[in-house]
């Protein structure tokens, strides 16, 4: 028998919790970061890896796939799950954040996006029914509502007339998931409104009426700011019910994840941690490293010896050595040990929500984060 979506809160500490959520495929511990697997593959890392990390689901995009290689040709390989070699679960965003800032000449109406591929220049029109349609043929167990994500800035006006757009949009979205989607797999709406609370609200009420398994916060991180973000995500965590996974799409930092639980936010999903591997950055327990530094030359210390990852014990002289040369090792061991360093994270912020010390386990990651940062600055 296929294991229903489910979601159950284990523990609180303040508005912070530890969860689960049960799917076909495995359970998700949250608060969970994804690792963002954009193309089908999380950049410069073996799936296996990526397993051994930590990760219990990661993501991968509609918008992408649907253009390369085809959700068509994936489904005809035995779904996405085999044809990236990942068997836990799989969340893919519809594709609308994409939309709008890759697509060229794209051209929105009630029926969807019709936009120039990025890729060569095709004619694709991608409606809500559609991205419904990728989505199950790609065989994600976590799908997302086509939405309209609201640019920053944006006027009243124009976040409102986004918003109404984005809720005509999730009711043919759930229609289409219910002709389509499969026992176990889950569908989220994405709470939009700009940086108008009273608009997030309204967003956020509409699509509870709806019904969704989960609901998603959308259109931040985008330009305004962390505290106008942080102001949004506590209005609106505020409002969306308790029983359902709370997901805070595209963040962030360290920092921004731990203010974001504090919250009340349960998923996040960023390419932060394998773009900045691949730009030489490393999240470490001691801060955030710039391997380019020419500090690092001669320092034979591990990466970060407080982490679990065979990649985060690499010595900082060798891995400094590897970013000036140029070589791919020096991004597939970052990335690693990003990626690896995000799980812990979550991992260690569950346990200190179940020992009631939430609070001064963020207090003391940012206060590392601070230190490091002026150390690198100096």
């Amino acid at each position: 028998m296929t294991v229903p979506f489910s979601f159950a809160v284990r523990a609180r500490d303040g508005s912070a919790r530890v969860g689960a959520i049960a799917t076909p495929r495995g359970v998700v511990r949250t608060p969970a970061f994804m690792p963002v697997g954009t193309g089908a593959t999380v950049k410069a890392m073996f799936p296996e890896d990526v397993a051994s990390a930590g990760a219990d689901i990661l993501l991968a995009n509609t918008y992408h796939l649907m253009l390369r290689p085809g959700a068509e040709r994936i489904a005809k390989l035995g779904g996405l799950h085999r044809f990236m070699h990942w068997e836990k679960p799989i969340l893919t965003d519809s594709g609308g954040y994409q939309v709008m800032s890759l697509a060229k000449l794209r051209r929105i109406d009630e029926e969807g996006v019709t936009f120039q591929s990025h890729i060569d220049g095709a004619a694709v029109t991608l409606g809500p029914e559609r991205a419904i349609e990728v989505q199950c043929l790609l065989g994600a167990d976590i799908q997302m509502v086509l939405d309209e994500c609201t640019p920053f800035p944006a006027t009243r006006e124009a976040a409102q007339i986004s918003l109404d757009l984005s809720l005509r949009w999730a009711e043919r979205s759930k229609a289409a998931f219910g002709v389509g989607g499969k026992p176990g797999q889950a569908l989220f709406g994405i709470v939009q409104g700009g940086v108008y609370p009273d608009l997030r609200e309204e967003s956020a009420k509409a699509l509870m009426a709806m019904g969704f398994d989960g609901y998603a916060i959308g259109g931040l991180a985008v330009g305004e700011g962390q505290a106008a973000m942080l102001d949004m995500v506590e209005v609106t965590a505020a409002i969306l019910p308790q029983d359902r996974p709370r997901y805070l799409m595209g963040v962030g930092t360290p920092e921004d994840l731990l203010l974001a639980i504090t919250r009340g936010i349960d998923m996040f999903d960023c390419v932060m941690p394998t773009r900045s591997g691949r730009h030489c950055q490393a999240f470490t327990w001691g801060g955030r490293l710039n391997l380019r530094n020419a500090r690092y030359a001669d320092d034979p210390a591990p990466l970060d010896p407080e982490s679990a990852c065979p990649a985060a014990q690499y010595e900082r002289a060798y891995l400094h050595h590897l970013v000036k040369s140029g070589e791919t090792l020096g991004a597939m061991l970052l990335s690693y040990a990003n990626v690896q360093f995000y799980q812990e994270l979550m991992a260690r912020a569950r346990a200190a929500i179940e020992q009631g010390r939430f609070a001064s386990f963020t207090e003391e990651v940012r206060r590392r984060y601070a230190a490091a940062n002026d150390k690198e600055e100096g």
